[in-house]
């Protein structure tokens, strides 16, 4: 009786196909970010975009009450064109404008200066480790969680002409009248109101440093201001420069702190953005809404200068393109690394150098 050799299956196309290809990543992702991203993209437009346009539209209209080539009084808006804006820089307007333009940047150097110095040294506070530290991270951070206004009205009291600053510094200055002063008031108001959210962020960023590489400093003999201006600086700048950026554009808008602390038409603490108030409060809106576009169109470029000068990475470009070209570079060389080949600068002992 003979047996015959089991015949082997024939293969299925279900068996014959190829494996599917991995899809990398980012294939596929840019719609669905797309999706995601539309909800917040359209309450910008609609809460940002809108209202910008409006202002644009109606720093080219006057409106109120004029009287017209026949001598009748007419209500309404006209179309005057460019002419707000030339009225800005002309005659008494443009002597408050340039003044106002003035404050402004001067309360911006000045308080980012002293924000970003007090905030470093918070930052490096809170960092430390110690008993109570809950407590003073909590001390710290209350004057940012005051509301402005509010923070205003607490420093209003303290420089009152018989408030605790005069009392403290055995004066009677007046700290709300024209002047000094009232100048200094604003910047001391606004640095203890803001200062603690650049500690803030710089705190976070010195909870992604490594211990190893202070213990590494330590080892190697650095002292503490070489550690800091070389390890600490270096590593905690992306934070820093977010941290900056945003008090930037937050203090060239300016208005409610020397508002409510000093009081309008004070020459010595009028911005930008009281000067559009003023305007608007008059029912002057054609001139107040120039005003406020020379404003958004002051803050775009000192933003975009501040980031192409700084480099500061406030979406994660500057990260994605170094991968994307440490990635191209690696597919260009072609090349392999050997698992078993020793890491460049190490020998074979595994120490640094050629020794």
């Amino acid at each position: 009786m003979s047996t015959t050799a089991p015949v082997a299956e024939r293969p299925t196309p279900e068996t014959t196909k190829k494996p599917k290809r991995q899809t990398s990543f980012n294939e596929g992702t840019g719609r669905l970010a797309a999706l995601l991203l539309s909800p917040t993209m359209i309450v910008l437009i609609l809460v940002v975009g809108l209202p910008i346009l409006a202002a644009l539209r109606e720093s080219l209209y006057t409106s109120g009450q004029q009287i017209d080539e026949s001598g009748f009084i007419v209500q309404g808006s006209k179309f005057v064109g460019l002419d707000n804006y030339t009225a800005i820089f002309s005659g008494e307007t443009g002597t408050r404008f340039w003044n106002a333009f003035y404050n402004t940047t001067f309360f911006t150097v000045a308080c980012v200066v002293l924000e970003t110095v007090l905030g470093v040294m918070m930052a490096l506070v809170m960092h430390k480790a110690f008993r109570g530290r809950g407590i003073v991270r909590a001390s710290i951070l209350v004057p940012w969680a005051i509301p402005t206004v509010v923070s205003a009205l607490l420093w209003k009291w303290i420089f009152q002409a018989d408030g605790i600053a005069n009392e403290m510094l055995g004066t009677q200055i007046l700290w709300s009248t024209e002047g000094w002063q009232s100048v200094l008031s604003v910047i001391v108001a606004d640095t203890w109101k803001t200062a603690p959210f650049i500690g803030l962020l710089v705190l976070a960023g010195l909870q992604t440093i490594p211990t190893d590489v202070y213990e590494a400093a330590k080892v190697d003999g650095a002292s503490v201001w070489q550690t800091f201006t070389r390890i600490t600086m270096p590593l905690v700048k992306p934070a820093l420069l977010v941290a900056v950026l945003f008090r930037i554009l937050d203090t060239l808008r300016i208005f409610d702190l020397p508002f409510v602390l000093v009081g309008p038409n004070k020459e010595s603490v009028e911005t930008l953005s009281i000067l559009a108030y003023l305007e608007a409060n008059q029912t002057r809106y054609g001139p107040a809404a120039a005003y406020a576009t020379l404003l958004f169109i002051y803050v775009a470029v000192v933003a975009y200068v501040f980031v192409k000068l700084l480099g500061a990475d406030v979406f994660g470009d500057a990260i994605q393109r170094k991968t994307k070209k440490n990635g191209r570079n690696g597919r260009g060389r072609g090349k392999q690394t050997d698992p078993g080949a020793p890491v460049a600068g190490l020998t074979a002992g595994g120490g640094l150098g050629g020794e």
